[in-house]
């Protein structure tokens, strides 16, 4: 079972970027899908989550008003819509799929993961 996630890239200041992830080997229609970055010598920290349904969604403090997570359960992806990027933005994204019917921030709490894409904003 893979996440592959896709979109990453190299952004100006105040640029956009359009995340994905789509799943091979099984379907997630019915999992809490999420976003976490890692940036160079850091941790892997919570970006944003959306509910199974999505319409219940949650964010780090650090990107809300600037990003939007979403889902399209039939066509099984997740999309994470980047707007008004900082350099402070700059990290490996990864997507990541867990069965808990909570939002978690937490790493555990999600069992599947994508390889990651990188997102690089200059200055």
């Amino acid at each position: 079972v893979q996440l592959q996630a896709s979109g990453g890239g190299l952004v100006q200041a105040g640029g956009s970027l359009r995340l994905s992830c789509a799943p091979s080997g099984r379907t997630f229609g019915n999992y809490v899908m999420a976003w976490f970055r890692q940036a160079p010598g850091e941790e892997r920290n919570f970006v944003a989550a959306i509910a199974w349904n999505g319409v219940d969604t949650r964010y780090a403090d650090s990107v809300k008003g600037r990003f939007t997570i979403s889902r399209d359960n039939a066509k099984d992806t997740v999309s994470l819509q980047m707007s008004s990027l900082k350099p402070e933005d700059t990290a490996v994204y990864y997507c990541a799929a867990g069965s808990s019917i909570f939002l978690s921030l937490v790493r555990s709490a999600y069992k599947y993961w994508g390889q990651g894409t990188l997102v690089t904003v200059s200055s």
